[in-house]
C-alpha cells in the first residue's frame, strides 16, 4: 500500500487528487497539507511514501520543502511535484532539491497514479510532454550546492552504459530488457549497480547525471 501524503494550497486540487488516487486499492492518501510548513510536518508526522507537492506555495514554497524532505536521512518519502507551471527555473530547482519526479497538473489521471506509482518504486518520472525539453535545458544547468554527480565514467561497466541510455529513452526494464535481449530481471541487476556507483537515488537522476557526465545526448 502506498501512503500518499498531498501538498497543495488550492482545497480543490487536493481534493481533486485525493479522490484520485484515494480511489485505487494500492494507494492510501493520508493527509492533505495546504502549504510546505504543513507538508514537511505531516511528512515528519505521517511517513508517507510520495508527496505530490506543489511548487508555488504560502510560508515555504515546494521547492524548499522537497529539499528539507529529501535530505532528512530519517525519511523515506519520495517527491512527485505536481504543478500547474511548465518548464521553467522552479521545476529545475525542484529536480535538484531531489524530487523524484514532475508531472503538470493537465496530465491525465492514469499519468498521475503512474507516476505515484513509479515514484514509489524508485522510478523517477517527468511528463511526457515536456521529458526532451527538460532533459535539454537541465544539460546546460550547473549542478546546484551538494550535487553529487560527480562520479567517473570509467567506473561503469559497458551495460551499465547501455541501460543508462535507454532510460534516457523513457523506457521500463521490460522494455530495455527486450531492446538489449536480456531478462528484466537482469536490466533491474545492471540498473542497481548504476545508481550505487553514480550515488544516484532513481532512474531519473541517473538520467540527469549522465547528461551532464556527456553520455546520454539529450538532443538526440
Amino acid at each position: 500500500m502506498i501512503k500518499l501524503l498531498i501538498a497543495d494550497d488550492q482545497a480543490i486540487v487536493r481534493a481533486g487528487l485525493a479522490v484520485i488516487a484515494g480511489a485505487e486499492a494500492d494507494i492510501n492518501v493520508v493527509g492533505e497539507a495546504s502549504d510546505g510548513v504543513e507538508a514537511l510536518w505531516m511528512t515528519r508526522e505521517l511517513r508517507p511514501d510520495v508527496v505530490c507537492m506543489d511548487i508555488r506555495m504560502p510560508n515555504m514554497d515546494g521547492i524548499q520543502a522537497t529539499r528539507r524532505i529529501t535530505a532528512d536521512p530519517a525519511l523515506n518519502t519520495e517527491v512527485l511535484v505536481v504543478t500547474t507551471f511548465d518548464i521553467d527555473e522552479d521545476v529545475f530547482a525542484a529536480l535538484e532539491a531531489g524530487a523524484a519526479g514532475f508531472l503538470l497538473k493537465g496530465a491525465e489521471e492514469e499519468a498521475l497514479l503512474g507516476a505515484i506509482r513509479s515514484v514509489a518504486a524508485g522510478g523517477g518520472t517527468l511528463d511526457q510532454a515536456i521529458t526532451r525539453r527538460v532533459l535539454r535545458r537541465f544539460a546546460n544547468r550547473k549542478p546546484g550546492p551538494g550535487s553529487r554527480q560527480d562520479a567517473p565514467a570509467h567506473n561503469l561497466t559497458a551495460r551499465e552504459l547501455d541501460v543508462l541510455v535507454l532510460l534516457a529513452e523513457g523506457l521500463t526494464n521490460a522494455e530495455i530488457g527486450r531492446r538489449l535481449f536480456i531478462e528484466s530481471t537482469t536490466v533491474k541487476y545492471h540498473l542497481a549497480g548504476l545508481l550505487q556507483k553514480i550515488a544516484a537515488k532513481d532512474r531519473l537522476q541517473a538520467v540527469l547525471w549522465g547528461i551532464r557526465a556527456g553520455l546520454v545526448d539529450p538532443f538526440a
